[in-house]
């Protein structure tokens, strides 16, 4: 029997046959993750009411998703060391409550500040559901982490697409108000029923007292937050995770208003939004899956390459409605799967113990990026012309694609043997 199966056994026997299976899992994790693609990725269709609500500009309106993202990235390291000390039932309990109220209250705010609170509260709860199903994913598929998070990567890229049509037709039928309070009631109730579903595989987390640390082969546990941040290897790592980010956060932001300022018509614009969604899902499970056979290097230097090219041409060709559409789709397709590729990456280099609190920090790259991709974003297209914002984002997606190149060349840290005291090899001899 391989190490798999005696996992599998293993967990049978602990959970039963039904939540011991590591498929269950990943369905109930790729659920948790549809529930707050919505945050992300359907709140280009609010902006434009919000602004009018509020009395704002767009580019004030925006910065709140800028927040919600940082909320959802700086958040993680800490949500990421909770769930691996308390596992992720009473966490995501507790993000589905943040995500329901705080979602559902963005739509009965009447200030910005108002706005900004109830996202921010709503990015809490994102950010330990997605470091929570990440790590569910890497535990649970050791010998398959590519394909795994890639389909939790997936999902999440991919969640909002049924919801865009409903969304928009809340939005003009019922307004903002109902629109916010039928899908975040929805997903906050969803979550905390997947809550009650999610285990981690037995033995995969680090133990809590210190007499069962001890008797651990301490070069089997891997990568601690404070060892990992001392390495080169995961600095180099986080500046492509940052650079790559860019881009998509741009798209995922400003495809209506870009679109509205191209002169694309309504209809074309939610068609758009929709079918990012989906090449966002799609690319997200390609590009994870060919990772695990051409390996993650050279799967990020093709994408973050052909990333680059379709940021560079989309303010010249996105005039044209069919340009438009296809450009925003081949730059979600090439995008996405850093959501895919890095998290393996990280626990192949650093290993998985540690595995949600890690990615969190590797995560927080995104939240620096939500800056050049919301308001900040907003307000250099306003003042320079769309052009200048996706050729900076471009070159970006660049300086990911030559870093792929040179992240193998760079030596895969060692763990250094824990030194045991004379006084410890004296009393154990006798």
């Amino acid at each position: 029997m391989n190490n798999i199966d005696e996992m599998k056994a293993k967990n049978v026997n602990a959970y039963g046959s039904i939540l011991g299976n590591r498929w269950v899992q990943l369905v109930a994790a790729v659920v948790a993750m549809i529930m707050i693609a919505n945050l992300q990725y359907a709140w280009t269709l609010f902006t434009t009411p919000l602004v009018t609500q509020l009395k704002s500009s767009l580019a004030v309106v925006q910065y709140a998703f800028t927040l919600f993202i940082m909320f959802e990235t700086f958040v993680q390291p800490a949500g990421g060391y909770l769930l691996d000390r308390f596992g992720s039932k009473l966490m995501f309990i507790i993000a589905g409550l943040l995500i329901g109220v705080g979602w559902s209250m963005m739509g009965q705010v009447n200030s910005v500040s108002g706005l900004y609170f109830a996202y921010a509260m709503a990015g809490v709860g994102a950010a330990i559901v997605y470091g929570g199903c990440v790590s569910v994913a890497i535990r649970w598929f050791p010998d398959r982490r590519g394909m795994a998070s890639g389909i939790i990567a997936g999902a999440f890229g991919l969640g909002s697409m049924p919801f865009v049509p409903v969304i928009d037709r809340l939005l003009q039928g019922s307004g903002v108000m109902q629109a916010f309070l039928v899908t975040g009631t929805l997903q906050g109730i969803v979550i905390i029923v997947v809550a009650l579903i999610l285990r981690y595989p037995v033995g995969s987390k680090m133990p809590n007292k210190k007499e069962e640390i001890a008797k651990l082969d301490q070069l089997q546990i891997g990568f601690s937050p404070t060892q990992m941040l001392k390495t080169p290897n995961f600095w180099l790592i986080w500046s492509m995770f940052f650079s790559i980010s860019v881009g998509g956060l741009i798209i995922t932001a400003n495809t209506k208003p870009f679109g509205k300022e191209m002169g694309i018509a309504s209809s074309i614009i939610v068609l758009a939004v929709m079918l990012n969604s989906l090449s966002n899902g799609i690319g997200r499970v390609f590009w994870g899956w060919i990772s695990d056979k051409l390996g993650r290097p050279r799967t990020m230097f093709i994408s973050f390459g052909l990333n680059a090219v379709f940021l560079f041409i989309l303010p010249v060709i996105g005039s044209n409605s069919i340009f438009y559409v296809i450009c925003m789709m081949c730059i979600m397709f090439t995008w996405g799967q850093l959501f895919s590729l890095f998290p393996p990456t990280n626990a192949d280099v650093f290993g998985s113990t540690y595995a949600a609190t890690n990615y969190g920090f590797l995560y927080s790259g995104k939240g620096i990026a939500s800056i050049l991709g919301g308001g900040l974003g907003a307000y250099l297209a306003s003042s320079y012309g769309w052009n200048v914002v996706f050729s900076c984002a471009a070159v970006l997606s660049l300086y990911a694609c030559i870093m792929s190149l040179v992240l193998p060349r760079i030596p895969k840290p060692v763990k250094k043997q824990p030194v045991v005291s004379k006084k410890k090899v004296t009393e154990t001899t006798h």
